[in-house]
This record gives structure tokens, sequence and C-alpha cells, in this order.
């Protein structure tokens, strides 16, 4: 995937993330795998600033958690998280009905007499 395509994704990526997060909590390597079965190939150079930055924003919440011996930083949705979910699946789901539209409204100025 070029930047370009990764720069366009980089929203829906982290509406995926939250999404998951709404539901359990998430950690990097698994949140790797989710993505690369939707087609985003990430790498943790790219992943973990996002989760951080997520969580800067105050929209998900860090804890390690010892998991079989090791130490795991796990993300959970916080509840501006969850509402920033519901208004992206508002206007994800709006999106989603234009893009599949059989005639888009005109954004054009009027041609024609």
């Amino acid at each position: 995937m070029s930047k370009d395509q990764r720069d366009l994704f980089f929203g829906l990526i982290r509406i995926h993330v939250l999404a998951h997060a709404s539901h359990e909590p998430v950690f990097g390597m698994a949140m790797m795998e989710e993505l690369a079965r939707h087609g985003h190939r990430i790498g943790p150079g790219t992943l973990y600033p996002l989760l951080h930055g997520l969580e800067r924003n105050g929209l998900l919440k860090s804890e390690n958690e010892n998991v079989g011996g090791r130490r795991r930083r796990v993300y959970r949705i916080t509840a501006a998280g969850e509402e920033a979910l519901s208004v992206a699946r508002e206007k994800v789901d709006e999106l989603h009905d234009e893009l599949h539209e059989q005639r888009p409204r005109r954004i054009g100025p009027e041609t024609g007499g």
C-alpha cells in the first residue's frame, strides 16, 4: 500500500481500532493481525503511534497487564472514545450510502438552461 493510500485509510483504521476496543481490550499485535485480515498491513512503527495518539486524545486508556508472565500494554475505550465512535458510525453510514447511490447528488454549479 502506498503512502497516499495509507493516509487515505488512516482514519478508517482509527475507527476500526475504536470499534474493537468498544467490545474488548485490545493490544498491538492482535490489532495488527485483525487489520491485516482487512487488507491493512501496518507494522508496529505505524500502529503504536496511532494507539498512543488515540490515548493522548482521550479516546483510549492503556494499562500494563501480566499475560503468561509477560507484560502487555492493553487499551480500553474511554467514554470520549465511545462518543467519538458513535459519531463515526453515523458518518460512515452516511458515506456508505453516498458511495453506493445510483445517481449521486450534484455538487457543482448548475449547468444548462
